[in-house]
């Protein structure tokens, strides 16, 4: 049995629909530990955040079966640093059932906006620009 592809040589998939900046963690994102965040990853979203323009960004989590409380808080940086910037939201989609559940138990459901696709949400967004 091979190993997993190492989240080091990989970067989050990132393209532009209308207007809207989409990050996608593949399937080598299938666990977001402290190891992976600290391997770049954290920095790489924030990093993706700050470069959206505009400040419109939608994680696309449909690949990934866990994550912890480390990932949360880069989440909620996520969060603060586009909700600072004019104009700027932030959503997630494509939680796999596990992950939303931890969304729901810490009550994040309620804070962030949560859509089945990625699709939906970029429509969403898409639909608040000016």
């Amino acid at each position: 049995m091979s190993a997993p592809a190492s989240p080091t040589t990989l970067a989050p998939e990132v393209v532009v629909d209308s207007g809207v900046t989409v990050i996608g963690l593949g399937p080598a994102y299938q666990i977001v530990d402290e190891h992976v965040l600290d391997s770049g990853l954290a920095e790489s979203l924030i990093d993706i955040a700050n470069d959206a323009d505009p400040p419109l960004v939608v994680l696309d989590l449909c690949h990934t079966q866990f994550f912890g409380s480390s990932f949360i808080e880069v989440l909620f940086r996520l969060w603060t640093r586009l909700q600072g910037r004019s104009g700027g939201a932030f959503t997630l989609c494509g939680l796999t059932p596990h992950c939303l559940d931890v969304l729901k138990i810490t009550h994040l459901d309620t804070l962030w906006r949560l859509f089945a696709s990625r699709e939906e949400a970029v429509h969403a967004l898409s639909g608040n620009k000016v």
